[in-house]
């Protein structure tokens, strides 16, 4: 018999691997994002401080619509862009959180892109 995957796991160890390259600065912060099942979240945090400085979700208060398709991904990654652009952050590094880049992860990249932050 041979085992099943562990999906969660296996994202968990590739963010980690990710994350020994991939560090936010005051300078440039770090775009970090998160996609469960219902709901795509996303923040801007300063890892040397090791605070957030920026976040934006799907369940966020005012946010119309349902949380787990493309439309919604788009809305988080324009609603983090003018966060973003509103308290001076102009450029992130982006961190895919071990998921693909592809979709949702895909769909708020170019959002937060076209809302003029910088990656």
């Amino acid at each position: 018999m041979f085992k099943k995957d562990n999906k969660q796991a296996s994202r968990v160890r590739r963010h980690v691997r990710v994350r020994r390259k991939v560090s936010g600065t005051a300078a440039r912060p770090r775009l970090s994002v998160y996609r469960s099942e219902k709901n795509i979240y996303a923040q801007i945090i300063d890892d040397v401080k090791g605070e957030t400085l920026v976040a934006a979700s799907s369940i966020d208060k005012g946010f119309e619509g349902t949380g787990w398709d493309l439309e919604a991904a788009k809305k988080v990654g324009k609603a983090i862009a003018e966060r973003a652009k509103a308290s001076g952050i102009d450029q992130v590094v982006f961190d895919r959180g071990g998921y693909i880049y592809h979709g949702r992860v895909q769909a708020l990249a170019d959002a937060a892109r076209e809302a003029g932050l910088q990656f």
